[in-house]
């Protein structure tokens, strides 16, 4: 089992679950979902990151700010610098997709990442996606949707765990709903009072109404 931690009221989720992680831009989403990553790396557990919004450098950073990085094996899936012209050389933790196009290019490093963490004997893993709004940017939903098929299959197969951002207010409601058909779950996020955000959890644990973050 992944819990999540006690951000998200220590909800657990069993091997192979896929959650989006929704709302509005600038409501904390993307350290909703490192949080959970490093919630999961204090015990050992692998986190991968697909960035396809910011550079991998930049995430790694990030995620290394609340976690100590010996303790855990990290991987990031940088989606960004080859699309902005650069010329990026070998960084430790850091493979490389052309650009958020390259869907076959980011399921193959996933693959690849996963396979590495498996023969250093790490078993559980933890997977987010940062973010789908920027592969809709360049692609048509049914595009979107038949790669998630796949990738949130493997994710299952590997018995992992993923989180998938998605800037909701980005898109319109046939768009999310068809997107939401691959996940067993959704995490909402909306802005509340005092720049603070709150969150709502659907679909796993226990159903409740509009928590603090």
């Amino acid at each position: 089992m992944y819990n999540l931690g006690d951000m998200v009221s220590d909800i657990e989720v069993g091997p192979g679950t896929n959650l989006l992680i929704s709302g509005p831009s600038m409501t904390g989403k993307r350290n909703l979902a490192l949080d959970i990553l490093a919630h999961g790396g204090t015990g050992g557990e692998g986190a991968i990151i697909v960035a396809t919004k910011d550079g991998g450098k930049q995430m790694l950073t990030e995620y290394k700010s609340r976690i100590d990085r010996s303790r855990t094996p990290i991987g990031v899936v940088d989606c960004v610098s080859k699309q902005q012209g650069m010329n990026p050389r070998g960084i430790d933790g850091i493979e490389f997709a052309s650009s958020p196009v390259d869907m076959t290019g980011i399921g193959i490093k996933l693959s690849e990442l996963l396979q590495e963490f498996y023969d250093a004997g790490v078993r559980t893993n933890r997977i987010a996606f940062d973010s789908l709004s920027t592969l809709l940017m360049y692609s048509n939903v049914q595009t979107v949707f038949r790669f998630l098929h796949v990738f949130t299959g493997r994710i299952q197969s590997a018995e992992a765990f993923g989180l998938f951002i998605i800037d909701s207010t980005a898109h319109d409601d046939q768009t999310m709903s068809t997107l939401r058909q691959l996940f067993d779950g959704e995490i909402e996020v909306r802005e509340a009072d005092g720049n603070e955000s709150e969150i709502r959890i659907k679909g796993v644990g226990s159903t409740a109404g509009w928590q603090p973050l």
